[in-house]
């Protein structure tokens, strides 16, 4: 056998050896599932939704509007109230919970582009806030 002959057979020999390895080690894969917090203050980073999901449908059935003081958690059910303060500025907004964030994403909350607005941080994008969980009935204007 020649070395032009014996590289492709040995290259696809270490293929399947580490192809088999894998298949044994697959239960060892993350579970994909979200990670939920239900505290009732939670710290973290706050973004904001792109205008292109102005109309879209949001994860509670309903219609996804920037004007409106609404904002997607991965933990707190839809219809819970929520106050979001920004920590470089101290101001806060209070906002509805009805969406959900994509299961991968590390940050506390995503908020309207209104509510955005109101806490200061629209033209930056992301800010440090603390999230205070109010409950389902909606509160009385700040």
């Amino acid at each position: 056998m020649t070395i032009k002959t014996v590289l492709p057979i040995l290259g696809l020999l270490i293929l399947q050896c580490s192809l088999a390895s894998f298949a044994q080690d697959s239960t060892k894969l993350p579970n994909k599932k979200r990670i939920v917090n239900l505290d009732s203050v939670q710290y973290g980073v706050a973004s904001y939704y792109a205008a292109k999901f102005q109309g879209r449908l949001t994860a509670s059935g309903e219609k996804y509007d920037s004007s409106k003081l609404t904002a997607a958690h991965n933990g707190l059910p839809f219809g819970t109230w929520v106050r979001v303060t920004n920590r470089r500025n101290k101001r806060s907004v209070i906002v509805k919970i009805n969406d959900r964030l994509h299961h991968a994403n590390v940050r506390v909350v995503d908020l309207s582009a209104a509510a955005a607005k109101k806490l200061g941080f629209y033209s930056r994008g992301l800010t440090k806030v603390k999230v205070e969980v109010l409950g389902k009935k909606k509160p009385a204007e700040q």
